[in-house]
């Protein structure tokens, strides 16, 4: 999953999305029993695109505390006191414990075993307490949880082991007796007394011992015991019925060293996730620095990946690293054993996930418990490198050892880390050439990009390599992102012939560690919602159908100006200096002359960050500073040339030259020397969202002057670096706001009529079924509700409602409430 600058600069949710420059009109006045007119008309006779039960799925990424925290059941945090500077600056050994005693954390040959380094050595009469997560552990009146720690002491010793919290106990304390013979793993079951979401687990030793693995677990997990799943998290999951699970990642995979965990590498803390570490008893598996800034213990590994797909009947689809970072890293790894390691790692797991209980790896899925195999078909290597070559002569070598091995398995590659742009069309060109079976596509935009690109995949080659559209959301979790979604979605059906798999991400977020937003399912350490997107991608994928119905429907009537606004300066994470801005009119008038001079009295500070008259040239001082932006002009001015001449003073990004600025949510600009300056792109921000009308790579050099020009003609730009046309983009695509699909249940017959109407005026529509012989009544399910509504842990304003409508016929008339998502189930007539 990419991080880049693009998305990070667009993380606020998204006011209605018609407030921008290509604005569909409604073809009456708005008001509360305004309607605008539509039609759609279905061929029932016409064979559409099969719609595969893996159409739509879901990405498992541990970020935002997925795993740890969160869907992995454990209640302790650090139960291993492996915690790191590694993982984050802040971490020591003992991160979320308190000791009352003497209390060391221990590296040593006494050690548990070689990957699990650390253990705690403890005083006699002295405790540890474990704070968990979030406010605490959270356990439920009459409910039993699992104890267990792996000890051992010298002289034998006895364990009291505690569960209270601030009021007191919250169940009776158990005593644990420790032999002396070297380590032993230790258990004990505990009975809440009361219900508390701040609770405490504390060990205490009557004589010094040595501890490690100190865990907490609900008894009631999903499907498993022990090492299980928590049961609201999974159980959310499961409700949506996803044709598939993709995991471990993300920028999991394609980060850090690809060494692995041992002597040779130096107990490698920061590496990429490689499936040999997860799997195993968990006293065995190693540790890591997650790419998000905390640790990942790995007790939800490859094994309890594979069983969690299984038991929730979807196909598994992990992600393998190709040995090419990403996600801002972007290294290819020229070790040539290192590489043939990697490639037989990945081997291994397919024989691990589908071998016999003979082989090597078959056999330790049995010892794991489950001999049976997981039926494997799809693998992916690699995940948005930025280095398209690099990463495709690697590709090729692991597609080529998977499909001598094992011809079955679909190999999946991908297009780096945006929709567009010279990695994109170089990553793609390689796997038509290749013909690849299928590409991953990842792309995060605003609301307003998802309405415009509905025909994304209409003109794709039908020959060529099949879409996996692997990681995708708008900016926000309002019900505005989740309309925006859903009018995309009713295009990837209509194209399901091209994209045969989808999935939102991220999957999870814990409200307490939030590294990503907007995510689909949020949590905390006693409950969990789902988003607006979360009750979005459920509608969606348990009502797919089979096939689709060839449609069509009328379209909102649109009006288009030229791009208008202001102009503005900004910078991230850097400092720049500014000079000599000039903004003359098409008709060689003068808008804006301004050499600071006299000062920077014309420009309107609106972003973060220091921005003072130096030497002539107004600079931005703050290296740490993100958005800095300073505007100036007439959010009127249209059709105007843009100079500016900046200079990189320090720090890690290089210019951001603003146009079209309405106000701080809307407008466009150049980033030049974005993304850890790597890309140059052009942004468009719409109410806070936004998205990359066009990018290409490209750095900025410190202390050099740049001449920047862009030339805004109605809605063409055309942008010049250093005298030199750097390139050009028209912006003239509608957001269409009335989008529509139809599909097929060959189970039950019925015509499955999913309409999107994102706009604040209701769609009264005229549908045409084409002589189709139907029931008189459907079944609609409806989300409808207010643009900004947001689903929370105490309110759920975006929520299915179902109903039966009437007067359904071959020819009927329906009206669509204004910001509504619809599908109506018509059933065939049976006489």
């Amino acid at each position: 999953m990419s991080r880049t600058a693009r998305w990070r600069l667009g993380l606020g949710a998204s006011a209605f999305l018609l407030a921008t420059a290509v604005v569909p009109a409604p073809a009456h006045a708005a008001g509360p029993a305004a309607v605008a007119d539509y039609a759609i008309t279905v061929d029932p006779t016409a064979r559409g695109a099969a719609l595969d039960k893996t159409m739509y799925g879901v990405f498992f990424e541990d970020i935002n505390r997925a795993a740890d925290g969160g869907l992995y059941a454990e209640l302790v945090q650090n139960r291993s006191f492996e915690y790191s500077t590694d993982d984050n600056r802040s971490y020591t050994p003992l991160t979320a414990w308190t000791a009352d005693g003497t209390a060391q954390v221990t590296d040593d040959s006494g050690r548990l075993n070689d990957r699990n380094r650390h253990y705690l050595s403890l005083g006699a009469a002295s405790s540890v307490t474990n704070a968990g997560y979030n406010t605490g552990i959270a356990v439920e009146e009459g409910k039993k949880y699992d104890f267990s720690v792996w000890a051992r002491a010298d002289a034998g010793t006895a364990l009291t082991v505690t569960l209270h919290d601030f009021g007191g106990t919250l169940a009776t304390a158990r005593r644990i007796a420790v032999r002396k013979s070297g380590w032993a793993q230790y258990k004990a079951a505990f009975t809440a007394t009361r219900t508390s979401t701040t609770g405490r687990l504390t060990v205490t030793s009557s004589a010094a011992a040595a501890l490690d693995m100190v865990s907490l677990f609900p008894r009631d997990t999903y499907k498993h015991e022990p090492n299980g799943l928590r049961k609201d998290l999974a159980e959310k999951v499961a409700a949506l019925h996803p044709g598939f699970v993709r995991f471990p990642g993300g920028c999991l995979v394609n980060t850090g060293s690809m060494q692995d965990y041992s002597e040779d590498s130096g107990w490698q803390r920061k590496r990429s996730y490689q499936w040999k570490d997860t799997v195993g008893p968990v006293e065995q598996r190693a540790t890591n620095a997650n790419f998000w800034g905390y640790n990942q213990s790995y007790g939800l590994g490859y094994y309890e990946y594979f069983r969690f797909a299984e038991d929730i009947g979807a196909m598994p689809l992990p992600v393998v690293p190709a040995l090419v970072t990403g996600c801002g890293q972007n290294q290819a790894v020229a070790d040539e054993a290192l590489l043939q390691r990697h490639i037989q790692d990945t081997l291994d797991l397919v024989e691990f996930a589908n071998g016999p209980v003979t082989s090597r790896w078959g056999k330790l899925r049995a010892e794991m418990g489950h001999p049976r195999p997981f039926h494997l078909t799809h693998i992916e290597v690699g995940n948005e490198e930025n280095l398209p070559k690099e990463f495709f002569a690697r590709f090729t070598r692991f597609r080529a050892a998977l499909q001598a091995k094992y011809p079955y398995l679909t190999v999946i590659s991908n297009s780096g880390p945006d929709d567009s742009g010279t990695t994109f069309d170089t990553a793609w060109q390689l796997n038509r050439d290749a013909r690849v079976d299928m590409v991953d596509e990842h792309y995060y935009n605003s609301p307003q990009w998802f309405l415009q690109n509905n025909d994304r995949y209409d003109s794709y080659d039908r020959g060529g390599p099949k879409v996996f559209l692997g990681e995708y959301a708008s900016q926000g979790n309002t019900f505005t992102n989740g309309l925006a979604e859903a009018a995309y979605m009713t295009g990837l059906e209509r194209n399901a012939d091209v994209v045969k798999l989808a999935s939102y991400a991220p999957l999870f977020a814990n409200e307490d560690y939030v590294q990503w937003r907007p995510d689909m399912v949020w949590f905390n350490n006693h409950a969990s919602w789902g988003s607006a997107n979360y009750e979005v991608q459920k509608l969606f994928m348990t009502n797919v159908g089979d096939r689709v119905v060839p449609s069509t429907a009328t379209t909102t009537p649109s009006v288009s100006g030229p791009i208008t606004g202001a102009v503005g300066l900004s910078t991230w994470a850097t400092s720049a200096a500014y000079d000599d801005v000039q903004v003359t009119a098409a008709d060689g008038t003068t808008l804006l002359s301004d050499d600071f001079s006299s000062g920077a009295a014309r420009w309107t500070h609106t972003g973060t960050g220091s921005w003072s008259v130096q030497d002539g040239a107004y600079v931005q001082t703050d290296t740490a500073a993100e958005n800095t932006m300073v505007s100036a002009g007439d959010p009127a001015w249209h059709d105007y040339d843009l100079h500016v001449k900046a200079t990189k003073k320090a720090g890690k990004e290089g210019f951001l030259v603003a146009f079209g600025v309405k106000d701080t949510g809307n407008y466009y600009w150049w980033n030049l020397g974005g993304w850890n300056n790597t890309q140059s792109a052009v942004e468009q921000a719409v109410d806070g969202g936004k998205s990359t009308l066009i990018a290409k790579p490209g750095s900025i050099e410190t202390g050099r002057a740049y001449d920047i020009d862009i030339k805004v003609r109605g809605r063409q730009v055309t942008l010049f670096l250093d005298g030199t046309e750097w390139g050009r983009f028209t912006d003239d695509k509608p957001a269409e706001p009335f989008r529509q699909v139809v599909t097929r249940d060959a189970a039950t017959g019925e015509l499955i009529l999913k309409v999107v109407n994102a706009q604040a005026t209701a769609a009264r529509t005229a549908v045409d079924l084409g002589g189709a012989r139907v029931a008189g009544t459907a079944k609609a399910t409806v989300l409808a509700a207010a643009p900004d509504a947001e689903n929370t842990e105490t309110a759920t304003p975006v929520a299915p409602v179902t109903s039966t409508v009437t007067g359904i016929a071959d020819r009927f008339t329906h009206t669509f409430p204004a910001h509504s998502i619809t599908f109506l189930r018509i059933a065939p007539r049976r006489s």
